[in-house]
């Protein structure tokens, strides 16, 4: 399948009373995006932290927060694999804390397949916040899922602003990069987006940029969300002039959907106006890239 449509989240931080509330959330959304016929749909960066609600004594507390949706993650993982192979969609969950076997959090983005399968995604390049105050630790591993839909590379908010991640994903073949965010003001929104926008221009892919919104004031964490969901492609044949195939309104929750077809990545990468991806070499210094690990979600 080459051709299919995407669905971004703009998806609003809810204080939640108890798991049932966060799971019809959830599955209310998963279901409009699977209405209108999405094969893929991404949700953002730390959408799961709103998990923290459910407990007044630690909702408050950046190192409880940290413990008690990682503690979820488990049970949050088990309803989006329902989901995804009850809608024959793929699903990239909302990002969470995942405490590893050395004591320590990580940033875990999973993508789930339909067949039951899931890949999994670390940040690697952790924010000023993140590594200065929530003590949420750096990852070194980079992957590529290998999907029926194609190849699916994820950069985490922040790792979308440095450019040797994804190239190095285009390199192993990337053709869409899933970019999950939580930016609590437009200028981090827009480093975000201008991060993604040049990251399909230079690997002449399409980028998918999917971001939390809303304000969440009982959260240390994630208390204020700013941003719009879109899908970018490089500006060039067959595309929008401005690279843009669609985009949110600002700050409202919602789905932000558009039609890719991957055969376009193949076609520009081969016979575009310009060949970013084939001149990339030519930089100075620019073949050394980090390793990529793929990933069969076939």
């Amino acid at each position: 399948m080459s051709r299919f449509t995407v669905a971004a989240a703009q998806y609003p931080i809810d204080r939640l009373g108890d798991w049932g509330a966060y799971a019809a959330k959830i599955t209310r959304w998963a279901e409009q995006a699977a209405d209108a016929g999405a094969a893929l749909a991404v949700f953002p960066e730390y959408g799961a932290m709103e998990l923290a609600s459910f407990d007044p004594a630690t909702m408050a507390d950046l190192a409880g927060s940290l413990a008690a949706v990682s503690a979820l993650l488990p049970r949050i993982d088990e309803l989006h694999a329902e989901l995804a192979m009850r809608h024959d969609m793929h699903l990239l969950a909302a990002s969470a804390p995942a405490k590893t076997a050395d004591g320590s959090y990580v940033n875990r983005a999973r993508l789930f397949a339909p067949t039951g399968k899931v890949g999994v995604q670390d940040k690697l390049i952790m924010t000023r916040f993140e590594r200065e105050e929530w003590g949420v630790a750096a990852s070194p591993t980079l992957r590529l899922f290998d999907t029926p839909l194609g190849k699916i590379g994820v950069n985490i908010c922040y790792d979308s602003e440095f450019p040797l991640l994804a190239r190095a994903q285009v390199e192993a073949g990337m053709q869409l990069l899933l970019v999950p965010s939580c930016t609590d003001s437009e200028h981090g929104y827009w480093r975000v987006r201008i991060g993604s926008q040049a990251r399909a221009l230079e690997g002449q892919c399409y980028v998918v940029h999917s971001p939390t919104v809303g304000d969440a004031s009982w959260s240390p964490a994630v208390d204020v969300n700013r941003g719009a969901a879109a899908i970018y492609g490089p500006p060039d044949r067959g595309m929008p002039a401005s690279g843009v195939l669609a985009i949110g309104e600002m700050d409202a929750p919602q789905w932000v959907f558009a039609e890719v077809d991957l055969a376009n990545v193949a076609a520009l990468r081969t016979d575009g106006g310009v060949l970013n991806s084939r001149h990339w070499i030519e930089q100075p210094g620019a073949g050394t890239l980090p390793p990529v690990e793929i990933v069969d979600l076939n």
